[in-house]
């Protein structure tokens, strides 16, 4: 414990670590107050797109944890951000909910069904055969294929469901074009992440649940990995992946 809280900022995944769809995880409440407590700084870097800061923050509210909007960052805002910078007042076509429409907008990206520079993926209801005939024909007519995050899966009150790389799948396998993905455990998000902070990399540690995104994003990017148990990644899973978190608990509510 003391080591860990000996870290200047925490990284934190939010599905599957703090919560369960609008199920709240035992011992998230305690941890994120252990951090408030020891002025710990940390960020809810999160996968998910389909809701804003403020709505994360108003969920985790709800379940009874207080913290400010500036404390979460999402893939939407990262896809956002990476798609303004590649090409600034371009248009798109969106597959996702209103926490990717949103960010989107703010960022001066326009939606356009008919000839957008990209179609964006992100997670959410708005899938269905015909918006992915559409998004098919758009990318063969020469629009980039972008997706929010690479997660296949994600965790639920029902238990796991396809996430964003599965979703976006079919429009790869259909038109040749392989994605571009903006989230964990892409770098971009990390960098920005820590950003945010304001911590070097040595200085942090990342908490999450899956192995094929939030360890290796840690790895990759020089950061302490701390993987639960309380998502997707069960203690057999471990051994399917050439590298390794640095700590491995059952929960959040094990590490402090």
């Amino acid at each position: 414990m003391d080591k860990l809280l000996d870290k200047k900022g925490f990284i934190i995944d939010m599905d599957g670590v703090i919560y369960h769809g609008n199920r709240l995880l035992s011992g998230a409440k305690d941890f994120v107050k252990t951090l408030q407590d020891n002025n710990k700084p940390f960020l809810f870097l999160t996968n998910s797109s389909d809701r804003s800061p403020e709505e994360l923050r108003q969920k985790l509210l709800r379940m009874g944890i207080d913290c400010a909007a500036d404390h979460f960052y999402t893939s939407a805002l990262a896809t956002a951000k990476f798609v303004s910078s590649q090409s600034p007042a371009s248009s798109a076509f969106v597959m996702g909910e209103a926490g990717l429409i949103t960010a989107l907008h703010d960022a001066g990206i326009v939606m356009n069904d008919v000839d957008p520079e990209y179609v964006i993926v992100g997670e959410g209801n708005t899938l269905n055969y015909e918006n992915m005939l559409k998004a098919v024909n758009l990318v063969r007519n020469g629009a980039k294929l972008i997706g929010t995050n690479s997660d296949l899966t994600g965790p639920s009150e029902n238990g796991i469901i396809p996430a964003c790389r599965a979703m976006i799948s079919p429009i790869e396998l259909a038109t040749g074009k392989p994605a571009y993905f903006v989230g964990k455990p892409n770098p971009l998000m990390m960098r920005t992440g820590l950003k945010m902070l304001g911590v070097h990399s040595e200085d942090a540690v990342i908490i999450g649940d899956r192995m094929d995104t939030d360890i290796i994003a840690g790895i990759e990017s020089g950061i302490d990995t701390i993987l639960v148990l309380s998502g997707v990644t069960s203690r057999n899973d471990i051994d399917n992946f050439p590298y390794r978190p640095k700590y491995i608990f059952d929960s959040i509510k094990d590490v402090f």
